[in-house]
Formats: structure tokens, sequence, C-alpha cells
């Protein structure tokens, strides 16, 4: 006599749904060629989780790649400004009432304007040279000051 275990059952409900057959055990439902698988509603479920996924992280991407590029380009035009403002401190090009321009840095372009007010305490002048700068169309700007002797004029 052949002894074939039988699968443990953790409650007396299991037991008796597994013998009444209203219960009855996948491997007997599937037949010898069939595989398993998922249903169309699983494959629409998934189809759709992935319609609205991948446009958010699409967009999340992108935001990424603006805040990279203005960020890369916000260092680039500042070693711009803190290079002209040397430069028109060193040459004396501030004293002029408007001094503006455009310079390059590799392949972008930088325009820039200088303007110059008076200090409050002293003879003191104050020196702001504005940078502006274009990433994916959108302008943004860099403001970088310093104080000269207003004596020299």
């Amino acid at each position: 006599m052949k002894f074939k275990p039988t699968a443990w059952r953790s409650s007396a409900a299991e037991s008796w749904q597994h013998l009444a057959g209203i219960y009855p055990d996948r491997r007997r439902c599937r037949s010898k060629g069939a595989r398993a698988g998922f249903t169309l509603v699983e494959a629409l479920a998934a189809l759709t989780f992935l319609a609205i996924v991948i446009p958010v992280a699409v967009q999340a991407i992108q935001i990424a790649s603006r805040a990279s590029q203005v960020a890369e380009r916000k260092v680039v035009a500042t070693r711009v400004a803190d290079r002209l403002l040397s430069e028109l401190i060193a040459t004396a090009q501030w004293k002029q009432s408007a001094a503006s321009g455009s310079t390059e840095e590799g392949t972008r372009q930088f325009r820039w304007q200088l303007r110059s007010e008076s200090w409050q305490k002293d003879a003191l002048r104050l020196l702001t040279l504005q940078v502006n700068y274009a990433v994916q169309g959108q302008d943004y700007e860099v403001h970088v000051s310093t104080l000269v002797d207003g004596n020299q004029l």
C-alpha cells in the first residue's frame, strides 16, 4: 500500500471546501498544456499604471535637467561677471555713464550691463554688474557688486 501525503489544511472549513470540490487545487484546474500567465485585467491595470507613471517621470527628468543647466550657467555667468567687473575697474571704464555689452565664454553668449550708484557714506561708489543668460528659452540674471573710491573720478 502506497502512502500519499495530503496537503495540510489550516482550518476545518478549508478541508471541507476541498473535499466538496468548492475549493479545488489549482493544479487540477489546469490542462496539461496550459501555462501560468496574467489575465487581461491585470495586463490592462499594469499598462494604465505605466501610462500614468512614465509621463510624470519624464517631466521630473526635464525639470532636473533644466535645474542642472541653470546652475551650471549661473556659475559661468558669475565667473564672467567677476572677470568683467575686475577688468572694468582696472581699466577705469567704470567711470563712463553707461557701460554695457556682450561677451562669450566658450560657446555661450552673455549680455552685461554696469550700474554705478553713489554710496551712503564717504565718497564711495557702488558698482553693480548684471549678467543675463538664457536657458531653454528663459532669461536669468546674476548681479555682482563692489565698492570703489569715488574720488578717483
